[in-house]
């Protein structure tokens, strides 16, 4: 399928249709309305689906199109509705994909750990491996080798982030309120980045 302009809203679904962040009930199968009943309120009443800038912190197995009728309530990373139906799987949102999407964003922060340890190459030889995995270029068994390595390198980490953790701890207010509005402008800028990169992989333009 091709999917619709930025409009287009979601609904994150375990394997055949289950729910993976809530709910016991299945969604019906595609063009078929479901709705609730009561007030509407975020995380206790009501349908949620995703706008295409809250799709990174939802994700799981499945991914659907769809559309709602009637009442909306905001609710920051998500909308509520009263009803709602599924259109159709994003059929691009696989298991492969999803495998290369995590090996991009991971990579993304690969500067920061080898700028400390320029010497350790075993976290990129874990992305690597993740991205020849989803391939079919390496079995599970090496790939399960690279990321326990990598797993290695972060334990071997550990002191030096607990150090550097107790000496920002000891930084005066001014500074934290520094510290913290960077990195609030960081975690915008890199929210950013992932949905553009899963939307080219959800519209088919990378694989």
């Amino acid at each position: 399928m091709s999917l619709r302009p930025t409009d287009t809203l979601y609904k994150v679904l375990d394997h055949n249709r289950q729910p993976c962040h809530g709910g016991a009930r299945r969604w019906p199968e595609p063009g078929k309305w479901r709705s609730v009943r009561g007030a509407l309120e975020p995380c206790a009443n009501g349908l949620h689906l995703c706008r295409e800038q809250d799709l990174v912190q939802w994700l799981g197995p499945e991914i659907w199109t769809a559309e709602y009728d009637g009442e909306r309530v905001e609710a920051g990373n998500k909308i509520v509705v009263r009803r709602a139906r599924l259109i159709s799987r994003v059929e691009t949102w696989t298991e492969r994909t999803a495998r290369l999407f995590a090996a991009d964003c991971a990579e993304r922060v690969l500067p920061i750990y080898e700028a400390s340890y320029p010497d350790d190459t075993r976290p990129r030889e874990a992305i690597a491996a993740a991205r020849a995995y989803a391939r079919g270029e390496i079995d599970a068994a090496a790939r399960d080798a690279a990321r326990d390595a990598a797993g290695d390198a972060a334990r071997d980490a550990a002191g030096d982030a607990a150090r550097d953790a107790a000496w920002a701890a000891a930084r005066d207010a001014a500074g934290d309120v520094a510290r913290d509005a960077a990195w609030a402008a960081a975690w915008d800028a890199e929210r950013k980045w992932q949905t553009a990169r899963l939307m080219q992989y959800l519209r088919g333009e990378v694989s």
